[in-house]
């Protein structure tokens, strides 16, 4: 397949997930599927303002929604939602909880639709009668037969309720899994826990609307400079400075060398005497556009030049997307070892366009494919599961694979954010991967390291009694048919990978922790282990 036939193929495929705006967040469906219970989670999540539009509604007339309706007669109701909708879409971007019938109307689904994305809820009867009966809010359309009236309204409206594409049934979850899961699904997030909270944002569209969210950000004002490297700048850099342009924002573009070998202090210091050259200072914002060591290099350097200037993350690679980008990890490589030197400084902004991973050859697609799994193992089987089905269904589902295993890295880093505790479970593959990429002088890539490295770890789970067997040949699997390597080469000296080992930033004490796998889905972390050997069954 060609680079365009490739790129086509994923714009189709990404295609009802993109908005122009992504704005507003409409909650819409039936009468008891949770619209306003889930709106309020889902605006705190997002940091939001939440709107229920029947509330805006007797907010604007002064009226109760059936004196409304015994008034003017539903046609009437409509007429006023439909003045209310428009209303509450001038604004900033909120979560809207609508009415059960608020998009019946033509000219009210094109106005939302075109003002943000539109999730419908929906439940089975019995759940939304088991939810209406509880709920004292007068609802003049079920009045006097809830059951029969909600029976005749549902079989009204499914067809107009399924014809949208995002959709989430309700029945059996709280409103806080409902919430989680849209946020999964159209790929929006918002972390905190570092001193500052920051928008974490999927939109396969491309990078059109960057600066919309940079002002979002409170990044529009003061010069930019994008930092990006001699393989990703030729691609990308252009076309973004144009975009900045026409939205009156002026960047400068520095590129640095690619690969692992220059994550060292010698590309920070020449990076900082640029920002110096270029007159940069603390209100300066630097946009790292690139993959995990741009994203380093440049998170490190934004945290030191002037003690601390904006950043913001454009990750170009899957590995960058579902992992570097996010939690504010920075830093450098030593001879030691990698990541020796660093400093927790999260950026204001992380923006992941999928269509960037169209021009990724396959090599690298898999190496970001080796931190989905890890994710999958760490805290979602269902990931793990949809990796198993091999290469091809990943490339025909990449965004869900990027949002869903970002989510799983943004619980994480919310409720550890400076690696206390259960955010060492981001480390699993890891100790032993860094390993690998030091002795193999990085020939070896970080994905492909951390693919040996998840196995042998969650053998040594099984040695230690962490785990059941079988479980590190089902993660093997799995590596296998994504087409990452699992066994660690016979060439790879065993002593050499144990003494990079004990230069792992992991140990406490001068013992190496681990993070270890009980099952898919479930961690233990902090695992001590006195003699390395035993990761290679040479204890004697």
């Amino acid at each position: 397949m060609t680079p365009d036939a490739k790129r086509d193929k994923f714009m189709r495929k990404s295609a009802r997930f993109t908005d122009p705006r992504m704005n507003h967040i409409f909650l819409y469906g039936p009468p008891g599927s949770g619209k306003s219970s889930v709106g309020r989670v889902l605006a705190s999540n997002l940091e939001m303002e939440f709107v229920d539009l029947d509330a805006e509604i007797v907010a604007f007339t002064g009226q109760t929604i059936p004196q409304i309706m015994a008034e003017w007669g539903e046609s009437g109701f409509r007429d006023i939602e439909s003045t209310a909708l428009r209303r509450v879409t001038k604004g900033p971007p909120r979560v809207i909880a609508l009415g059960g019938g608020a998009l019946l109307r033509a000219q009210n689904r094109s106005h939302a639709e075109s003002k943000g994305v539109v999730i419908a809820l929906s439940a089975q009867m019995e759940t939304l009668q088991e939810r209406l009966a509880q709920d004292s809010t007068e609802r003049p359309l079920l009045a006097d037969d809830l059951p029969g009236k909600l029976a005749r309204l549902l079989e009204r409206r499914s067809d107009h309720y399924r014809s949208y594409d995002l959709r989430v049934a309700t029945d059996g979850l709280s409103p806080e899994d409902v919430a989680w899961h849209i946020q999964t699904m159209i790929g929006r997030f918002r972390v905190r826990g570092m001193g500052q909270s920051y928008d974490v944002v999927v939109q396969p569209g491309g990078f059109d609307t960057l600066p919309d969210w940079l002002r979002r950000s409170g990044l529009e004002e003061g010069p930019m400079v994008i930092v990006s490297d001699e393989n990703v700048a030729p691609l990308y850099a252009e076309r973004l400075m144009k975009l900045l342009r026409r939205n009156g924002m002026h960047s400068t573009l520095v590129t640095i060398p690619a690969g692992e070998q220059h994550k060292t202090l010698e590309t920070i210091t020449e990076l900082w005497r640029k920002f110096l050259a270029m007159g940069l200072d603390r209100k300066s914002t630097l946009l790292a556009l690139g993959g995990g060591v741009v994203g380093d290099l440049a998170g490190f350097a934004a945290a030191t030049f002037m003690r601390g200037m904006n950043w913001v993350v454009l990750p170009s690679t899957l590995l960058a997307m579902v992992d570097a980008s996010m939690g504010g990890k920075t830093g450098f490589d030593l001879p030691e070892g990698k990541n020796l030197v660093g400093a927790f400084y999260p950026p204001k902004l992380v923006f992941a366009n999928p269509y960037m991973l169209s021009t990724l050859n396959d090599a690298e697609l898999r190496s970001g494919l080796a931190e989905v799994v890890k994710h999958g193992v760490i805290a979602d089987p269902a990931l793990f599961t949809l990796c198993s089905g091999g290469l091809e269904a990943v490339k025909d589902d990449v965004t869900q694979i990027v949002q869903r295993a970002m989510a799983v890295k943004v619980q994480i880093i919310e409720a550890d954010p400076y690696e206390k505790g259960i955010r060492a479970a981001l480390n699993f593959g890891h100790t032993i991967g860094h390993a690998i990429e030091k002795v193999s002088d990085y020939r070896i890539r970080h994905g492909e390291a951390v693919s040996m490295g998840m196995v042998a770890e969650a053998r040594l789970a099984e040695r230690l009694w962490i785990c059941s067997k079988g479980l590190a040949n089902r993660i093997a699997a799995t590596l296998n048919s994504l087409g990452l390597p699992t066994e660690i080469p016979s060439d790879l000296p065993r002593e050499a990978l144990l003494a990079a080992m004990k230069h792992d930033k992991k140990r406490k004490g001068g013992v190496v922790h681990f993070a270890l796998p009980e099952e898919i889905g479930q961690m233990q972390v902090g695992v001590a282990l006195d003699d390395l050997r035993l990761v290679f069954e040479e204890k004697s």
